[in-house]
């Protein structure tokens, strides 16, 4: 039996089949190659370059393998992108989500697992953020998630569909051949070692005047490697007969801006210059995960997650391949 991943040519996407395929697993996937690269994906496993809302495709797909379940990555995921270009983000994340699982259901892949996000939480009213904490999100991004999220609700009761939606914080660091590299790139920790390497001239600094010890953004970073363990926990949980359920991914602990440059400067020993800026649109001031869940549910703990250790295995990425894929 197969795994369909769609997605599977973006960052967390490539890292979970890299997982899977060191499992012993069968792996499909599909990716439209917007943000994805196709060389992040194994040339051995069978790839199809399209949309997870072409339904037709889909179905193809179904008839062509023998899908069993499904880890869904494809979905557009940038807080500012969001906020500017809202519609964008409903269409593909909502809209073609849609399309997607209910082809899903016709075919009768019954297993599913989300990539979510803790941006459902918005500016949370609990930290640590319990998976009970009320969700209203401050960005189209989050919105086209929760939406998602409640959909899969929805289509258990009524279909039977089960799922794990994993609400993961900030995704970080690199296996040995996969990493995270988009143009243009928005995420911290890799526009901070691209100054590191005098690829950019300096790192903007988005808020200063936050209520945090340092008046920076905290955000709770986690190893790519061990989200990609976690959805392949998220899948043997449901074949094991687990209930449908929302899991946070996360560490507990939590960074502020100023910290993971100051750990950048100490892992590279590069200086990295800074440009202060006003707060983004849309980012709360500290998101940080309660994930004794994840435990609990699907006996998953981060093993590689502290700062230090995510920031070195980008490093020694980046270094590998300074221009990303196309090196």
């Amino acid at each position: 039996m197969t795994i369909l991943v769609t997605g599977g040519a973006g960052y967390i996407g490539s890292a979970t089949v890299e997982r899977l395929i060191e499992k012993g697993a069968h792996v499909v996937v599909l990716d439209d190659l917007f943000r994805g690269h196709r060389e992040a994906v194994p040339k051995d496993v069978p790839f199809y370059h399209g949309r997870a809302g072409d339904v037709a495709l889909v179905e193809k797909i179904l008839r062509e393998h023998a899908i069993e379940s499904c880890i869904h990555f494809a979905a557009l995921a940038y807080v500012g992108e969001s906020v500017s270009e809202p519609a964008r983000y409903f269409e593909k994340n909502i809209g073609e989500g849609m399309a997607f699982v209910g082809a899903l259901i016709k075919g009768k892949v019954m297993r599913f697992v989300l990539s979510s996000t803790c941006a459902t939480y918005g500016e949370p009213q609990i930290v640590p953020i319990p998976e009970t904490c009320p969700q209203w999100p401050k960005n189209p991004y989050g919105w086209s998630k929760l939406f998602m999220e409640r959909m899969l609700q929805s289509y258990d009761e009524a279909y039977g569909l089960k799922f794990v939606a994993l609400r993961y914080f900030n995704a970080a660091g690199a296996t040995r051949e996969r990493g995270e590299y988009h143009e243009p790139e928005s995420h911290l920790i890799p526009n901070v070692l691209a100054a590191a390497m005098a690829a950019r001239a300096e790192v903007a600094v988005f808020g200063t005047d936050y209520p945090t010890p340092d008046g920076t953004a905290i955000r709770d970073y986690v190893h790519v490697t061990d989200l990609a363990d976690a959805h392949i926990a998220a899948l043997d949980y449901l074949r094991n007969g687990g209930a449908s359920d929302f899991i946070n991914l996360g560490t507990g602990d939590g960074y502020s801006v100023l910290e993971v440059i100051e750990t950048t400067q100490k892992v590279t020993g590069a200086p990295i210059p800074i440009r202060k800026e006003g707060r983004r649109a849309g980012d709360p001031a500290k998101l940080v995960a309660d994930a004794r869940k994840a435990k609990a549910v699907l006996g998953w703990t981060p093993a590689m997650s502290d700062l230090a250790s995510i920031i070195r295995s980008q490093w020694e990425w980046r270094k590998k391949f300074p221009r990303g894929y196309q090196s």
